[in-house]
């Protein structure tokens, strides 16, 4: 079984910077698109950014020149880096990844179990 792991989350103050990494691992699969969303409580999961396989990337406006999505892989990692951060932006991040797994031919969608970024004033 596929999982994927998100690790960076934490507490910050606004204007600071997080870095979240998301793993992915477990039973042989290839990676197309990886992504990030959000969820603050009482709200529906927002797409945050995602990026393909050829590192075409795409951003929420709310986040445009500030967040940057990357991926690694070699390492099957995706990567969210977070600047200028805002207390808006408090929320619990998900990771999402589009792969594919034997015999090769149906995409699955799996998720992380999310980390929590709190941004304070």
């Amino acid at each position: 079984q596929v999982q994927l792991v998100e690790s960076g989350g934490g507490l910050v103050q606004a204007g600071g910077s997080l870095r979240l990494s998301c793993l992915v691992s477990g039973s042989p699969f290839t990676i197309n698109a990886m992504g990030w969303y959000r969820q603050a409580p009482g709200k529906e999961r927002e797409l945050v950014a995602t990026i393909t396989r050829s590192n075409e990337t795409n951003y929420a406006d709310s986040v445009k020149g500030r967040f940057t999505i990357s991926r690694d892989n070699a390492k099957n990692t995706v990567y969210l880096q977070m600047n200028s951060l805002k207390p808006e932006d408090t929320a619990v991040y998900y990771c999402n990844t589009e792969l594919r797994t034997p015999p090769w031919v149906a995409q699955q969608n799996y998720w992380g179990k999310g980390t929590l970024v709190t941004v304070s004033s």
